[in-house]
């Protein structure tokens, strides 16, 4: 059997094209509330708007896109088996896995829409806004379900280049867009507003989507032909998504606990939470890519019992992205400034934006081993630890430090705090199980 390649340049191979196609998504968040945060007569309550229709997309992307790593670990184990011949009608049945749980959801949040934002505090114009928002947005949720479960298949594969190729076109397109669309053009394109950031997003989701289905029927030899009986992986893949589905429930309400106690504070304190949250997860996604060449290689490691060879890539893998977070933070501190005048003008927003952009910065090497680790064990299959981890870190680390926060008054403060806290909780946990489980194999 191939001895997996886990050197420098092999890992730069997967971790670069992944890292550019792993931040399309927040881009596609992050460029429509910058676009929408500077329009003059409505920035601030357009901006809120954006952040909490943001912030429950990607809880519902997050939740559903899990699927993508469950895909990604099952391909890359039977490869490093031997075994990908025997996976012939799996792909197939997958993708049609991904694509009915996103129907699925978007059919039970469509007509609920308003009760979902009164729930998060959004009232008034803000709670208008993001229901226009949110009624365009949402019907590129099947689409990106779709672009995910193709980008897991290629993953698996150990192709992270097309789905580089895919997310930067998308996202290029959706920057244009936003121009285009919120501001107009002269007379020929009227100016949308915030629903012109939205068609913006919905229209490069679809344009992803078709790239990604043709890459998949030229690149690869996978057919979109169902066919039955079900592969037997479909079991697995059914068990491992629901683990990571329940675990990104508990991710999930952390952050939309996090925009709620940020919208109770008033519309400028959500504003300024949702520039600071965008940043985070570009930079979270950005973290992601070298924690995607974990997820892939690991996965193939695993399949061919090279334990040895697993734990020299943990840890170079770690050290690569904590050299990022390192970068990451010095980006931030250069452009401390530039960062929230890119997002909004108001001077309120801002002053308590900068209040706590520090605490942005602190949790970057926080978020470099959690995450790491995190797409690792998901390239292992550890779906269960993952989610038993996230539920502790959430209603054992965050939510409680959230009211507490609430009590003393903390503000934003304290509701960073919690999501270090909530960050560290998993990071040292995860620490912790890959020492105890697999640092011993490699040494038999």
């Amino acid at each position: 059997m191939e001895r997996t390649n886990i050197s420098f340049k092999r890992i730069q191979q997967l971790a670069v094209p992944a890292i550019l196609s792993g931040i399309a998504e927040p881009v596609l968040s992050s460029t429509d509330a910058a676009i929408v945060g500077n329009i003059p007569q409505f920035g601030t309550e357009s901006l809120a708007a954006v952040g909490i229709v943001g912030s429950f997309l990607s809880m519902l992307i997050w939740i559903l896109a899990q699927s993508r790593s469950a895909i990604s670990a099952i391909v890359s184990q039977n490869l490093g088996a031997g075994k990908l011949r025997d996976l012939d009608s799996f792909p197939a049945q997958a993708i049609y896995f991904n694509i009915a749980l996103s129907l699925i959801v978007l059919c039970s949040t469509y007509f609920f829409v308003e009760e979902i934002f009164t729930l998060l505090n959004a009232e008034g114009l803000i709670l208008q806004y993001s229901i226009d928002y949110y009624n365009i947005r949402v019907w590129g949720f099947p689409l990106t379900l779709f672009t995910f479960a193709v980008f897991g298949l290629f993953r698996g594969l150990q192709n992270t280049f097309w789905p580089m190729i895919i997310a930067t076109l998308g996202a290029a397109l959706n920057i244009a867009l936003d121009f285009i669309l919120v501001y107009g053009v002269e007379e020929y394109i009227p100016a949308l507003g915030i629903k012109g950031a939205a068609w913006a997003s919905l229209i490069s989701q679809g344009v992803m989507a078709l790239l990604a289905l043709i890459f998949l029927l030229k690149k690869t030899t996978v057919s979109l032909r169902l066919q039955f009986p079900l592969h037997p992986e479909i079991r697995r893949l059914v068990s491992m998504s629901f683990n990571l589905f329940v675990r990104s429930l508990a991710l999930n309400i952390a952050l939309l606990l996090a925009v709620r106690e940020a919208t109770g504070l008033g519309k400028e304190y959500i504003a300024a939470h949702a520039i600071a949250i965008n940043i985070w997860l570009f930079s979270a996604f950005f973290i992601d890519g070298y924690g995607a060449a974990g997820n892939i290689l690991g996965g193939k490691l695993l399949g061919a019992k090279d334990y040895s060879g697993l734990y020299v890539l943990t840890k170079r893998v770690n050290l690569y992205n904590l050299g990022v977070a390192v970068f990451l933070v010095l980006i931030g501190l250069l452009c401390y400034k530039q960062l929230g005048l890119l997002f909004n003008k108001d001077a309120q927003v801002l002053s308590i934006f900068y209040g706590m952009f520090f605490m942005v910065l602190i949790s970057q090497p926080i978020n470099a081993l959690a995450f790491t680790l995190d797409a690792i064990f998901k390239g292992l299959g550890e779906m269960k630890y993952l989610r038993n981890v996230l539920i502790g870190a959430t209603f054992l680390g965050f939510v409680p430090f959230l009211y507490f926060s609430r009590f003393m008054e903390w503000g934003l403060l304290g509701i960073w705090g919690a999501i270090l806290i909530w960050i560290g909780y998993r990071a040292v946990a995860l620490f912790i199980k890959f020492n105890r489980k697999y640092r011993p194999l490699s040494q038999n």
